[in-house]
């Protein structure tokens, strides 16, 4: 596929989260003034990803570092402080409630943990009927079932089991239920944070071999939370490295795998566990995360970096197109000091 279609763009998406939300708690005394102090999180600093139809874009780092704040911004769950969210031509990151519904059948999320995504009080049959009849309000009830039916059996579940509630199920078919519901409007595109991490091992597989199996039946785009590159590896077509709410490094997975520019990428690849020989050293990286609330300046990566030297530690590095395809944000590959 050659010519692909531009399906979602984040342009210069910034989400910050004040600390202290009310005035006077903001209010402080610095050398015997009065000054109002406004400290936030910084979560997500200017980040910019393009998603093609039919791709599965997986957004990698360590935990904190802004990944499923991504996932939320946008799906609209929460608001950028800053940026542009475009889909499929039209920007949605600005639109009230009524001209987002379409968009909200389109675009389909499934959560991280299986059992806080479902309402205990709720049956599995009203838990998934309810975005049924949502969308598809002048489809009779037969229909409506049959469309429960068919998505429940294609993700493995019986459809005799929707009399039960959420806590009769193992986590693995609670996942299941989670991802039908994804499924049962049809969506186009899919947010999954982190799907699989709070599975056990032994099923963990099986639930990232039906959002494959998904994505191939149903041609599917993906948006895929992750921090473990193994399932990268299987499921990503393209790959972002975030490290402190920034893109360090994007390319296809192909392409990470064999050549890994960044020196975050580096030690994170260095970091999975192989049953064959590898010639690759294994990357030690040294200090703590640096707290998103006082980013450090210039390259965020500096303080932990085995290559930085002054101009990392003043300069932001700009998103270069080291080789065609591969873009990577590094002061140390673009003097080809790496």
């Amino acid at each position: 596929m050659t010519n692909k279609t531009k399906l979602l763009e984040i342009k210069n998406l910034h989400r910050h989260f004040p600390i202290k939300k009310g005035f006077l708690e903001q209010i402080t005394l610095e050398n015997g003034k009065v000054t109002r102090k406004v400290e936030k999180v910084h979560a997500i600093n200017g980040v910019d990803l393009t998603i093609n139809k039919g791709d599965a874009l997986c957004v990698v780092g360590e935990s904190g570092c802004g990944k499923s704040t991504v996932a939320r911004v946008v799906m609209n769950l929460i608001s950028p402080t800053e940026g542009e969210i475009i889909y499929d031509g039209t920007r949605i990151d600005n639109l009230k409630s009524k001209t987002l519904l379409p968009f909200r059948k389109r675009m389909q999320m499934i959560f991280q943990n299986p059992y806080a995504s479902l309402n205990p009080r709720m049956t599995i049959l009203d838990t998934l009927m309810e975005p049924i009849k949502f969308h598809y309000p002048k489809k009779t009830e037969q229909e409506r079932r049959t469309i429960l039916d068919d998505t429940m059996e294609s993700v493995g579940i019986d459809p005799s089991w929707v009399v039960r509630y959420p806590h009769e199920f193992s986590g693995g078919q609670r996942q299941r239920i989670s991802i039908a519901r994804a499924l049962s409007t049809d969506p186009e595109f899919i947010v999954a944070d982190e799907p699989i991490s709070a599975l056990d091992v032994s099923i963990q597989a099986q639930v990232l071999n039906l959002l494959m199996k998904a994505r191939e039946e149903r041609q599917l785009t993906f948006l895929f939370i992750t921090h473990d590159l193994s399932v990268v590896e299987q499921f990503g077509s393209h790959v972002a490295v975030m490290y402190l709410g920034t893109i360090c490094e994007y390319t296809t997975t192909k392409s990470l795998f064999d050549k890994p520019l960044h020196p975050y990428t580096q030690a994170l690849i260095s970091a999975i566990p192989k049953l064959e020989e590898d010639n690759r050293p294994h990357v030690k990286l040294h200090g703590e995360v640096p707290t998103p609330v006082n980013l450090p300046t210039g390259c965020v990566f500096h303080t932990r970096c085995p290559f930085a030297n002054d101009r990392c530690k003043t300069e932001t590095p700009a998103k270069q197109e080291a080789e065609p395809g591969h873009f990577v944000a590094c002061h140390a590959v673009d003097e080809d000091r790496i």
